[in-house]
């Protein structure tokens, strides 16, 4: 009988023991996540990321190479608009390209690795190792992960809840999530591959301008000389417009909005002009991914291009966060 009991606690002992080994921890799937970014030579992934932060959420396509050490090629795209953009970043520096007007950027900057970045894994396994109270949980074919973020704008969007798939541990999705747990920013890993080869010049500046001029609409909406005002949506509380003025320049017409208070800024806006000779052009401060477009901030001021306008804020009031989130609201049916 003795003999029969000892013999039961063994087998019971022996099934505690396997379904505890079948079980992985934060810890262990977050190690192999890192052993996994250690050891790849570099990937290609393909998504799509969706933009919450208005009526009409938007679509863009996304397109990820990095290669090892600090290649990274970027390129996002609208595929309702010929709005394209690419962020470059080789042994020369950083560059965002925009083909539509046939110019390149120039940054002095340590993109990405000077903030998060939601559509590179490597930034994403980053996250999970720097936040040590990430809640996890195991699904039937994925880990998911919910944690801080690191991005410039966080204290807009300070949570994300991240996903990868048990099956080669790729990333799956990223969603961005505000102080209500309403997802503004969605991304949707549509394929990723680890170690892949590149072309000697794949992250060359010329060839990927060169290539992505190709597929450039022949008419575009800078074929108008017509400029469309655009107004942010998001105001700081007690900030209104006082003014609004029109002034002729040599290349159009500016129209500049004053928004006064305690939070004031001065909003620009022309229309954008395209290159002939597609020079590079040095750029102060930061790329920063607004979502629909890449722009460049620096401590006072943040500007952009999109759908044919150039848009700039000024302000001595607005903390770096504030500048993205009042620009990433104009034309989302900002009102005056």
């Amino acid at each position: 009988m003795k003999k029969k009991l000892v013999a039961m606690l063994l087998a019971f002992t022996l099934i505690l023991s396997m379904a505890a080994c079948g079980k992985k921890s934060r810890e262990d799937v977050v190690g192999s996540l890192s052993n996994k970014m250690e050891k790849m030579s570099g990937y290609q992934a393909d998504a799509t990321l969706t933009i919450n932060n208005g009526n009409d959420p938007q679509k863009y396509e996304v397109v990820i190479w990095h290669k090892k050490p600090s290649y990274y090629r970027v390129q996002l795209k609208n595929a309702k608009s010929d709005q394209n953009q690419i962020i470059l970043r080789n042994k020369e520096g950083v560059f965002v390209l925009t083909p539509a007007l046939n110019k390149s950027y120039r940054f002095q900057s340590d993109w990405p690795s000077n903030s998060s970045q939601p559509y590179l894994p490597e930034s994403l396994v980053n996250d999970l190792v720097q936040d040590k109270d990430a809640t996890f949980k195991s699904t039937k074919k994925g880990y998911v992960f919910e944690t801080k973020t690191n991005y410039t704008n966080k204290q807009l969007l300070p949570t994300q809840e991240i996903t990868f798939n048990k099956k080669g541990l790729t990333p799956e999705s990223v969603k961005l999530l505000d102080s209500d747990k309403n997802v503004v920013l969605d991304v949707q890993f549509d394929k990723v591959k680890y170690n892949p080869k590149f072309d000697k010049d794949a992250f060359d500046v010329k060839k990927n301008m060169t290539s992505a001029r190709l597929s450039v609409p022949t008419s575009t909406n800078n074929d108008s000389n017509l400029l469309v005002t655009q107004y942010p949506n998001k105001l700081m509380d007690g900030v209104t417009l006082e003014d609004q003025q029109e002034v002729k320049t040599e290349s159009g017409v500016q129209v500049i909005l004053s928004y006064k208070g305690d939070k004031s800024f001065t909003l620009i806006e022309e229309k954008s002009r395209i290159s002939e000779t597609g020079t590079v052009m040095e750029i102060s401060g930061e790329p920063v991914d607004l979502g629909y477009t890449v722009g460049a901030l620096s401590d006072k001021m943040i500007s952009w291009s999109h759908g044919g306008t150039d848009f700039t804020i000024v302000s001595s009031n607005l903390t770096q966060s504030e500048l993205i989130e009042v620009a990433q609201s104009v034309g989302q049916t900002g009102t005056k």
